[in-house]
């Protein structure tokens, strides 16, 4: 397990989170994603720890509450010491019936900390994140929220997910000007197959060192090469939830050019897709999240694969984003002054 800086905090964390969207939940879409009791989740978390990750990401939304009560009750079973463990966690959907019980306003937001600190029995948060855009709430108003919760020492970090790359940029341009805390990462959707992040995100994450956490990098259990015609029927691509728009064509294209990686590599095509991803300089933390002990012990094995360069080449090759302006006008206006900066060797000339 390697341990990976997260943004410009100094906080160093483990390349694979563990995701706990699985834990409780009885109905709906939350019974569909997992529905895990404690026992269940503590040998989760007991597996997640004895491999090296130190990471664990919730959210109050998740079963309504109840995951965030089972991770930090595991977390208590299993004797583990709060110094040694990182705690993420996000506000921003639904927990009330009330106008205000969701949002990232300032009153929203000092509730939800309070009450996922009560859920997860712990005196601080690491990293706090808003879960989704507010077209409600100003930015501005959204990062002085979240910097009194950082003065309050609930929080020790903030960050965002599902952001673009305009709304991070400006908040991040506020919180320098205003002396705010800022984002230290940007929680996304990444895949070999939905490669979109790699259009203005990660220049932007690259540029200004945001870290970056992958959520459902094997796109709802597509990329785990088991479903060839179609998204399995208990994933998150199923089910009551959100769906993942993943393109089935590319999908295909992408989980064939896996299998035969996998095969030389002795891997299981959702540890290759997972490898992936951990070879690209930008991504900080990939989060996985299981339904069973042996889906996360496959998908903490992808640690230990090395993708060669033709590997990678091959699945760059095959999940390729397709021309889109700027970006093609950009490369072909710009190839003169980016060969200046990359001069051959000399006597290659």
């Amino acid at each position: 397990m390697r341990y990976n800086p997260l943004g410009r905090t100094g906080l160093f964390v483990s390349e694979l989170a563990l995701g706990t969207m699985t834990f409780g939940g009885t109905e709906g879409m939350w019974k569909n994603m997992g529905g895990l009791g404690q026992s269940d989740a503590d040998a989760m978390v007991k597996t997640a720890i004895d491999s090296g990750i130190n990471f664990i990401d919730t959210a109050d939304v998740y079963a309504n509450g109840k995951s965030e009560e089972i991770t930090g009750a595991a977390l208590k079973n299993l004797g583990i010491r709060r110094e040694e463990i990182v705690v993420a966690t996000k506000a921003f959907g639904q927990m009330t019936g009330n106008p205000n019980g969701r949002g990232t306003s300032r009153y929203h937001l000092m509730n939800a900390v309070d009450a996922s600190l009560k859920r997860l029995g712990l005196y601080h948060i690491d990293l706090y994140q808003i879960h989704g855009f507010d077209a409600a709430t100003p930015i501005e108003e959204q990062l002085r929220g979240l910097d009194a919760i950082v003065a309050s020492g609930r929080v020790r970090y903030v960050g965002v997910s599902n952001w673009a790359a305009w709304q991070v940029m400006k908040a991040l341009g506020l919180s320098e000007r205003h002396g705010l805390a800022r984002f230290a990462s940007l929680q996304a959707f990444y895949t070999l197959a939905t490669r979109d992040l790699e259009r203005e995100i990660v220049p932007l994450l690259k540029a200004e060192g945001v870290g970056l956490m992958v959520w459902s990098p094997l796109a709802g259990g597509l990329l785990s090469g088991k479903y060839r015609d179609g998204a399995p029927e208990d994933g998150r691509l199923k089910g009551d939830g959100p769906g993942l728009p993943v393109p089935k064509a590319r999908a295909d294209a992408v989980i064939d050019a896996m299998r035969p990686i996998a095969e030389a590599h002795g891997a299981s095509v959702a540890q290759v897709a997972i490898a992936w991803l951990l070879h690209q300089p930008v991504v900080t933390s990939v989060i996985v999240g299981a339904k069973r002990p042996d889906q996360l012990s496959d998908n903490i094995g992808a640690c230990t694969i090395v993708l060669t360069p033709d590997d990678l080449a091959a699945l760059g090759t095959a999940s390729a984003l397709p021309p889109e302006y700027p970006g093609w006008m950009t490369a072909n206006q710009g190839a003169f002054r980016r060969g200046q900066l990359n001069p051959p060797p000399r006597g290659a000339e």
